[in-house]
């Protein structure tokens, strides 16, 4: 009887240990339906990620399109010399997207870099104050002061190179090697007079860069003369000083440039090469006086244009946009320095007999020519390419 009371009140105690059959089977339903839902949401993400990784690489194509669309489109504004405008950008490059044009101008100057060694920058204008008189404009320039000027964007774009100035100077060297090859390859009907019709420079001179063939140097000569010339009357130069200087130099407004043999006319005259360096962006002609407080558009009008009274009209010359961004005023000081401070007949042959006293002698005339350039140029500290 002990027995059986103590097995009756064991019994109860191991069937409350063990849960009921139904809650066990209920457990298992969850389990499951929760492991079906973790795969659901696993496989909706996997589908999730490969989607998104689809869209940002069509986005990516979409972006190297267009990319590549603004790169021909630069290099085809540039064979002409004319600034790229950011209104043509929209319509041929972004379309209805215009707000991917940060993204667009980045990866477009990516490969600009490394493809051709070049990048597209924005023009800047820099236009002097113009609540400041004539009067005492000329009070500032007689007293070695400056303008009150302000650099502002254009939206204008073009391309400048990046190729260092070193690597140029290697590459413009005359190679004897190179030369020979040349002539070998392209030997002159009249080896005897052959150099001296040909007015452009055609001829082989055996550097790696082939200026007589790709650039115009005649009037890139002229266009540096006259940016110096500009710079050392303060940067800005009255239309008859400037004409009156060139005619001095055997350059009328009549004579003739010659131009490269790839153009379709073989020479020009300083009035249209001086119209042309305007349109380019190189130099900015403004009417002064009575005429600019009218609202005479820049770059209008000849030198002998009237005004309403009948009065000729005076214009003056300024540095353009481009040649702010693509030369810079250090780099024509530079240029006229060496150029002033070399000695009559010292050429290239002699450099191996100048001694490093000498050499030391004509940097220092350099740096005093310079400096009396930056002088010159209204005494404000002279700029770089911008």
């Amino acid at each position: 009887m002990a027995r059986q009371a103590t097995r009756s009140q064991r019994q109860p105690q191991a069937s409350q240990s063990q849960p009921p059959r139904g809650t066990q089977g209920g457990r298992s339903r969850r389990s499951r339906a929760n492991d079906e839902d973790e795969d659901e949401e696993m496989a909706s993400g996997h589908e999730g990620g490969e989607q998104e990784e689809i869209a940002a690489e069509k986005v990516q194509a979409e972006l190297d399109r267009k990319a590549r669309d603004l790169v021909r489109l630069a290099l085809f504004h540039e064979q002409r010399r004319t600034a790229l405008k950011r209104d043509e950008i929209s319509k041929k490059v972004l379309g209805s997207n215009s707000r991917s044009f940060n993204a667009v101008f980045a990866a477009a100057n990516g490969i600009l870099r490394n493809t051709f060694g070049m990048e597209l920058v924005e023009l800047h204008s820099t236009t002097p104050d113009k609540d400041i008189s004539e009067k005492d404009a000329e009070m500032l320039k007689a007293a070695g002061a400056k303008k009150k000027a302000t650099a502002t964007g254009t939206k204008n774009y073009i391309l400048r190179s990046l190729l260092d100035a070193a690597l140029i100077e290697k590459a413009s060297a005359p190679d004897a090697e190179i030369r020979e090859l040349e002539q070998s390859e392209h030997p002159d009907a009249n080896e005897e007079f052959a150099e001296d019709d040909n007015k452009v420079g055609t001829r082989s001179i055996g550097s790696i860069f082939a200026w007589h063939h790709a650039d115009q140097l005649a009037s890139v000569g002229i266009l540096y003369v006259i940016l110096a010339l500009i710079l050392v009357e303060g940067r800005v130069i009255s239309d008859n000083d400037l004409r009156a200087i060139l005619k001095r130099l055997q350059l009328p407004a009549n004579a003739p440039i010659p131009l490269s043999s790839q153009t379709t006319t073989q020479s020009q005259t300083i009035d249209a090469h001086l119209a042309q360096l305007t349109r380019q962006g190189f130099l900015e002609k403004a009417r002064v006086g009575n005429g600019a407080r009218k609202g005479t558009k820049r770059g209008r009008g000849g030198a002998g244009a009237a005004n309403d009274d009948g009065t000729l009209a005076a214009y003056e010359w300024r540095w353009g946009p481009r040649a702010l961004a693509e030369v810079g005023e250090r780099a024509v000081a530079q240029f006229v320095a060496e150029f002033m401070a070399a000695r009559p007949g010292e050429d290239d042959a002699d450099e191996d007999a100048v001694g490093a006293s000498q050499e030391e002698g004509v940097q220092k005339r350099v740096q005093i020519v310079f400096r009396g350039i930056e002088r010159a140029a209204s005494g404000a500290p002279l700029a770089d390419v911008r």
